[in-house]
């Protein structure tokens, strides 16, 4: 098999220890080399002059966990590096162990067996830090509210049934006057706020549960929690906007697409960056995103159609923005997702709908211009003869005479 890289190195990673392979190609043959080197910014020092000395081009690591992010930072200006999804190299089977998964990696590198995985530039690694840390503390404000509704429903108190949001303005407020020891129904509803004072009666009743002592202390600790976390939220927040200032035209185009808002088209840049040139195709984004069915053919029968796990955080995120995006009247997403509703069901319709959506983001952010919907018509427009047929073929199901005279 034809040699592409005759100096090259692979590493297997571990927390405390990193295993590494140099291969070279000399006039006798490849001769491979291992060593051993810890995790420190000393010993990984101390493997970026090893792997010099030999005069490595090429360096392949395994995508293992956040073990490998301190060894790419250290090896990334000195190497060509490739992050290789460790379900593409995996080793034979009997065969496993740290040195020889390190020459398995080196073997495939020189011979050109490893497709690289993305790996984005620092700085859109750092806005994919920030909006990831904006999520998870999402995801604790949601779980803390949860713990706050348990409570209440223990106290007979009805509170979500008439709020919308019990951590608005309005919840807010009943829920620290129930935690300051009030418990006159009458009181308590009197504190809200705007549109919520039309359901002034409502609330009374609602509010005339059984509140003790033991149910106002976890629903205190669970509000003081909350308010904390909104604090780093908005810090968070305000760090997103200085990072993404010089990436505010191209977060407004994101946002032209239905469904993708302020949030989204910041998850958007920093899960796939804005250089589409990294993807040779708008294919190539739509399958590293997990969004392509797998192909599992056996004997002529199609095993599994089912996609795989992709990019988690891009993936939940347009999948979220896809539903309210179907709700668009007269749109060509809405057209699509009933089209296809009607033959996969609706679970598979909007994952279709959330690939067309980062198919829109791919050209918005390689052309630099706004979405354009195609029209809730297209698929008429497409094909008006089968849209015809269909129409005629329903009529006469119905038990009508059709006889079409074309409109001058």
């Amino acid at each position: 098999m034809e040699v592409l890289h005759a100096r090259c190195a692979g590493l297997d990673l571990g927390k405390e220890l990193v295993v590494a392979c140099r291969r070279v190609v000399g006039s006798s043959g490849a001769t491979s080399e291992v060593r051993s080197f810890g995790a420190s910014v000393r010993e990984l020092m101390r493997l970026r002059d090893w792997l010099e000395e030999a005069g490595i081009t090429h360096v392949v690591m395994e995508a293992t966990g956040v073990y490998w992010k301190p060894v790419w930072h250290a090896l990334e200006d000195s190497f060509e590096l490739i992050l290789a999804n460790p379900k593409h190299v995996k080793q034979v089977p009997g065969r496993k162990s740290d040195v020889n998964d390190a020459q398995w990696l080196a073997d495939l590198l020189a011979h050109g067996l490893i497709q690289a995985s993305f790996v984005p530039p620092r700085a859109t690694q750092e806005l994919r830090d920030l909006t990831r840390t904006h999520k998870q503390l999402t995801r604790e404000v949601a779980r803390h509210a949860l713990r706050i509704q348990k409570v209440l429903e223990d106290a007979d108190i009805k509170l979500s049934g008439v709020l919308t949001d019990v951590l608005g303005a309005s919840g807010k407020r009943i829920l620290k006057a129930i935690v300051g020891g009030e418990q006159s129904p009458e009181i308590l509803a009197n504190l809200a706020l705007r549109t919520a004072r039309k359901k002034i009666p409502e609330l009374q009743e609602a509010l005339g549960g059984h509140i003790r002592s033991h149910h106002r202390f976890p629903i205190g600790i669970h509000l003081a929690q909350i308010e904390a976390i909104e604090g780093s939220i908005a810090q968070v927040e305000g760090r997103l906007e200085e990072h993404l200032k010089p990436q505010a035209e191209q977060v407004r185009l994101l946002c032209t697409i239905p469904g993708i808002g302020l949030i989204a088209a910041r998850t958007i840049l920093a899960e796939i960056g804005s250089d589409m040139t990294r993807f040779p195709t708008v294919g190539h984004l739509v399958s590293w995103a997990g969004f392509c069915p797998q192909m599992h053919e056996s004997a002529g029968k199609r095993k599994s159609t089912r996609i795989r796990k992709g990019a988690p955080w891009l993936k939940e995120m347009l999948v979220q923005c896809a539903w309210p995006a179907i709700k668009v009247k007269d749109s060509y997403l809405r057209a699509r997702f009933n089209r296809l509703k009607a033959r996969r069901g609706s679970k598979k319709a909007i994952v279709a709908i959330a690939a067309d959506m980062l198919r829109a983001a791919y050209f918005i952010l390689k052309r630099e211009v706004p979405y354009t919907d195609l029209g809730g018509d297209y698929y008429d427009r497409l094909d008006s003869n089968k849209a015809r047929a269909n129409l005629v073929r329903r009529l006469k199901a119905l038990g009508y005479e059709v006889q079409l005279t074309p409109v001058a």
